[in-house]
C-alpha cells in the first residue's frame, strides 16, 4: 500500500504540471491573453495539437500595443 502511494503521487503531480505547462508559462510571463491560453489548455490540452498551440502561444513574445 505504501509503495503504491509513493509511486502514484509524484507521477500524478508531474503529469499535472506537464499538462498545465503552457498555462504556467503564460502566467509567469504575464501574457495579455493568459485567460485564453488557460482555457485552451484546459479544454483542448488533452489533444496534442491543442497543447502544442497553447505552448507556442504562451512562449510567443507579445507585440507592443499601438500608442493612441
Amino acid at each position: 500500500m505504501m509503495l503504491g502511494t509513493l509511486i502514484f503521487f509524484p507521477f500524478f503531480g508531474f503529469s499535472f504540471v506537464l499538462y498545465f505547462l503552457p498555462s504556467i508559462i503564460a502566467m509567469v510571463r504575464s501574457k495579455r491573453d493568459t485567460v485564453s491560453i488557460v482555457l485552451l489548455n484546459l479544454f483542448l490540452g488533452w489533444t496534442l495539437i491543442g497543447w502544442v498551440v497553447a505552448l507556442v502561444w504562451a512562449a510567443k513574445v507579445d507585440q507592443p500595443l499601438p500608442a493612441r
